[in-house]
C-alpha cells in the first residue's frame, strides 16, 4: 500500500468511525444510567434519517429537515423510555433487554409498512456532495465535516456531564437512582434527558450515514447499531470518551481490512467483531472502561 492509498483509507476510516462514535455515545450513556443495552438505538438512527428524508421530500430546506429528523428521533426515543422501559425499571434486566429487542423489531416493521421495503434515495444538498482533491486523495466534504462534528459533540457532552447541574444529576443517577430520588431530584426527567440526548446524537449519525451512502431503508440501523454497540463495548461501555475512541478504532479496522485484504471484503463486519473479541479477552472492561461501581462516564 503506497502513502496516497494509506492516507485515503485513513480519511475514510475517520469518517466511518465518527458515525459509529456518534451512535455509540447514546448506547454508553443509557447503559451508564440504567444498565440497559438499548438495542433499539440503531433503529432510532434510522428514524432520524427517515424523518429528514420526509422533510426534504416535503420541500423543507435541508437544515430544517435535519432538525425535523433530530426532533423526530428525540420524541421516539423519549416515548420508548416512557412507554416501554419505565414500567420495567424494577423488573429483571433480561425483561428490559427483551423489550428493547421488541421495540427494535416494532420500529423496523412500522417504517417498512409505511415506506415499503424498497430503499429510498436520500437527497443531500450540493454543498455536502462536493469532493476536493489533495493530489490523488479524494476529500468529500462529509469526510471532513463528520469527524469535526463528532469531536465538537464529544466536547459538548463532556461539558454537560461535568459542568452543569443536569450533568451532575446524570452522574449521580448512574450511581444510585433511589438515593437520587430521596434528594428531591426528578429521576424520570433526568432519564428522559439522557434518552433525548442519545437519540439526538443517533439522528445526527443517521443523517451523516444517509449523506455518505445516499440510500436509506428501514433495516439500515440493524448492522450499524450493532457496530456502534461493539464500539461502545470496545472503548469501555459507560465511558463517553471510550465510546468515541471505540468508534474510531472500529471504523479504521473496517476500512483497513478491506484495503489490505480486498478478497476478504465480504467479511469486513466479521473482522470488526473479531477485533472486539480480541480486545475484550485482554481487557474485559474495554480500552477506557473502569469498574462501573467506582466510575461513570
Amino acid at each position: 500500500m503506497d502513502f496516497t492509498t494509506f492516507l485515503q483509507q485513513l480519511i475514510n476510516g475517520a469518517s466511518l468511525g465518527s458515525m459509529y462514535a456518534l451512535i455509540a455515545i447514546g448506547y454508553t450513556m443509557v447503559y451508564g444510567v440504567l444498565r440497559l443495552i438499548n438495542f433499539a438505538h440503531g433503529d432510532i438512527m434510522m428514524v432520524g434519517a427517515f424523518f429528514t428524508y420526509m422533510g426534504t421530500a416535503a420541500g423543507l430546506p435541508f437544515s430544517l429537515a435535519v432538525l425535523l429528523g433530530i426532533l423526530g428521533s428525540v420524541i421516539v426515543g423519549v416515548l420508548t423510555d416512557k412507554i416501554a422501559y419505565k414500567p420495567l425499571r424494577e423488573a429483571p434486566k433480561i425483561s428490559l433487554l427483551i423489550t428493547a429487542i421488541g421495540i427494535s423489531f416494532f420500529l423496523e416493521n412500522l417504517f417498512n409498512v409505511i415506506f415499503g421495503g424498497v430503499p429510498k434515495a436520500f437527497s443531500a444538498p450540493e454543498y455536502l456532495t462536493k469532493v476536493f482533491h489533495l493530489g490523488n486523495v479524494y476529500l468529500p466534504v462529509t469526510v471532513i465535516i463528520i469527524p469535526i462534528v463528532t469531536v465538537l459533540i464529544l466536547s459538548g457532552v463532556l461539558w454537560v456531564l461535568y459542568r452543569t447541574k443536569y450533568g451532575m444529576a446524570i452522574r449521580a443517577l448512574a450511581f444510585d437512582i433511589p438515593t437520587v430520588k430521596l434528594m428531591g431530584i426528578d429521576a424520570d426527567r433526568i432519564i428522559s434527558i439522557v434518552f433525548a440526548l442519545g437519540s439526538a446524537l443517533a439522528a445526527i449519525g443517521g443523517v451523516f450515514y444517509a449523506v455518505s451512502y445516499p440510500s436509506i431503508d428501514p433495516l439500515m440501523g440493524v448492522i450499524v447499531g450493532l457496530k456502534a454497540f461493539a464500539a461502545a463495548v470496545l472503548g469501555g461501555i459507560g465511558s463517553v470518551t471510550g465510546a468515541v475512541v471505540g468508534g474510531f478504532i472500529l471504523g479504521f479496522t473496517e476500512i483497513f481490512v478491506v484495503a489490505l485484504f480486498p478478497e476478504l471484503g465480504g467479511y469486513k463486519d466479521a473482522f470488526a467483531f473479531f477485533f472486539l473479541i480480541l480486545v475484550l479477552l485482554f481487557r474485559p472492561t474495554g480500552i477506557m472502561g473502569e469498574d462501573l461501581e467506582r466510575s461513570r462516564f
